[in-house]
């Protein structure tokens, strides 16, 4: 089992409800997961509470904005909670991330909350 972020699998969940375009690559990578894997799409943002479409958000100083001030930290945090809950209930050693996102990228809440989990991280 793995996780990987919704929308690399071309689910609308990101910020602005479109379709992630991913390098040739990046696409055959996730074919071959697909292929290969139990796959567990999630969405940290979706799963605090946050809707889609969103305001844009930046991660600063471990708090997280939107564009317009909002501090919707707490959600995201909560999200990811919920995506570590999900990870020990399948016993997930690996997830794919969204490389950029204030949520899943390398310097992310998720990231670093699965990280403590003892879950590998990779990034697309």
């Amino acid at each position: 089992m793995i996780l990987i972020s919704a929308c690399l699998l071309g689910i609308r969940c990101r910020y602005n409800n479109k379709i992630l375009t991913l390098k040739a690559n990046d696409q055959k990578l996730i074919r071959n997961l697909i292929k290969k894997q139990n796959i567990i799409p999630i969405c940290p943002e979706q799963l605090g509470g946050l809707s889609t479409p969103r305001l844009p958000a930046t991660i600063n100083d471990d708090k997280v904005r939107t564009e317009t001030g909002i501090d919707i930290t707490r959600n995201f945090k909560l999200g990811a909670h919920e995506v570590v809950k999900i990870a020990k209930l399948f016993k997930v050693k690996t997830a794919y991330l969204k490389s950029h996102s204030p949520s899943c990228g390398k310097n992310g809440i998720t990231t670093r909350y699965l990280k403590k989990a003892k879950v590998k991280v990779r990034f697309i």
